[in-house]
């Protein structure tokens, strides 16, 4: 088997696997993107796997995600993520109005449309800004301080979250130090600590007496799962059918203006985009069901637009979604790394072409469609059904603490595993209670690890 080919061959196997695996985990309700797709990618980055093999399982993945998360969020009533919470007004509306299951197709046929969309319209905006990269890079820890200041001034926490950077900064700083005096580098035990910040401040939470009776419930939590009603042959509904023409046309719009955006919040983005399509329409029920349907493809172009864009035009994590999910497709030492002090970048941008970019970003939307469309599409009830009874929050919650804790041990031992817990609460504690969120926090990294050394090199 030739070079090519085996390449090819590795890049659809772990497409594959992306696909199937975050399609389950989209149906867990409350699942952060940051949390489940920014762990796992990075272990298949460690486990060398070739650069455009990782692409496709964090592509495939993440549009995966955003097209399940519509099962719980419809038919529970339950955000399936982070990016489902914008979803939730319409899905809640559709819900009382006894027609879940059109929210859901709704949903799931404006997040394929807009994947499909999103691609190609996101390459090519990064061919346009490609010529400054060059200059960005050199600029980079200028860049990297700017938009930390820009991404926590867009983000819910507003003036709090653009002063919480200075202590942020400064504990990654002092940390550095720290581990530095016993001879330990670390890079991706900071990025752990941060993706699970929320997780392992409920975790300590739960040993606090007074924190454990505030959470404590009375009684079990109840569901009520809405009817399954298919009104099609086959398996592969023609997602352009299952909208109509209006609803089509405005995914296809809202999609390609979110796919020109890499810097603003995706929560945001999806919002506001929400909010133009609903204020256009006045037909109460094709107002829900258009928005529901747009708002939903907003998650997908957002999260490829903001993966894609710095990726191929610099190289450097300058958005939200790149500084958090998709941070390991950056920076994961030892095989990719940004260096500010030389300029160097040695990543995903370095190591595959825009043609390459484009070809198996799609190959990675066409898997994902193949694999959570149908899904989401006839064995939406099933799924649902099952995970709510069967599956255990506590096992997941397990899995990943497992994982995240054999890495920081295999990077910097017991010193690793501190990093992650000192980064992970503290980070975690300025997430529930200012909004500091995880974006925001990991532009903080890159301002402690490329600004700050700039910062005491200038003054």
């Amino acid at each position: 088997m030739s070079a090519v080919a085996h390449q090819i061959f590795a890049a659809l196997a772990m497409g594959l696997i992306g696909a199937i695996v975050f399609s389950g985990i989209g149906l867990v309700s409350g699942t952060d993107e940051t949390t489940t797709i920014a762990p796992l990618t990075l272990l298949v980055v460690l486990l060398g796997v070739p650069p455009a093999g990782v692409f496709m399982f964090f592509m495939s993945g993440a549009v995966a995600k955003h097209m399940t998360h519509a099962i719980p969020t419809a038919l529970l009533g339950i955000p399936g993520d982070t990016m489902a919470a914008p979803l939730l007004q319409q899905a809640t509306a559709l819900r009382a109005l006894g027609v879940p299951h059109i929210a859901l197709r709704k949903m799931v046929s404006g997040a394929i449309v807009a994947a499909f969309v999103a691609v190609p319209l996101a390459v090519l905006f990064a061919v346009l800004l490609a010529p400054f990269g060059s200059v960005i890079t050199k600029a980079a820890p200028w860049v990297f301080l700017a938009a930390a200041v820009g991404i926590a001034w867009f983000s819910a926490g507003r003036w709090a979250s653009v002063l919480l950077l200075v202590p942020f900064v400064l504990l990654i700083v002092g940390l550095q130090a720290l581990t530095g005096h016993y001879g330990v580098k670390l890079s991706v035990s900071y990025f752990l600590g941060i993706a699970i910040g929320p997780l392992i401040a409920d975790l300590f939470a739960v040993l606090s007496p007074v924190e454990r009776r505030r959470m404590r419930r009375e009684q079990r939590s109840t569901f009520s799962l809405a009817p399954d009603v298919k009104g099609w042959k086959g398996t592969f509904p023609n997602p352009l059918r299952v909208l109509d023409r209006q609803q089509a046309a405005w995914t296809v719009g809202t999609a390609a203006i979110s796919s020109a955006t890499f810097v603003f919040s995706p929560v945001a983005t999806t919002v506001v985009m929400g909010e133009i399509v609903g204020a256009r329409i006045k037909h109460a029920y094709q107002r829900l069901t258009t928005v529901i349907a747009a708002r939903n493809g907003v998650t997908e172009a957002t999260y490829i637009a903001e993966a894609l864009i710095p990726l191929i035009a610099f190289g450097l994590p300058l958005s939200p979604v790149s500084a958090g999910p998709a941070a390991p497709l950056f920076n994961a030492p030892p095989r990719f790394s940004v260096d500010a002090a030389t300029g160097q970048i040695h990543n995903l941008h370095t190591l595959m072409s825009s043609w390459e970019f484009l070809g198996y970003g799609l190959l990675s939307v066409l898997l994902a469609a193949l694999i959570a469309y149908p899904l989401a599409m006839n064995h939406a009830h099933r799924a649902a059904s099952f995970v709510a009874r069967r599956l255990s929050h506590e096992a997941i919650i397990a899995t990943f603490t497992g994982l995240i804790v054999v890495i920081s041990v295999w990077e910097g031992q017991l010193l690793g595993l501190a990093v992650i817990l000192t980064v992970g609460l503290f980070g975690g504690l300025l997430s529930r209670v200012f909004a500091f969120n995880t974006g925001v926090q990991f532009m903080g990294y890159y301002v402690a690890v490329l600004s700050v050394p700039a910062l005491t090199k200038l003054f």
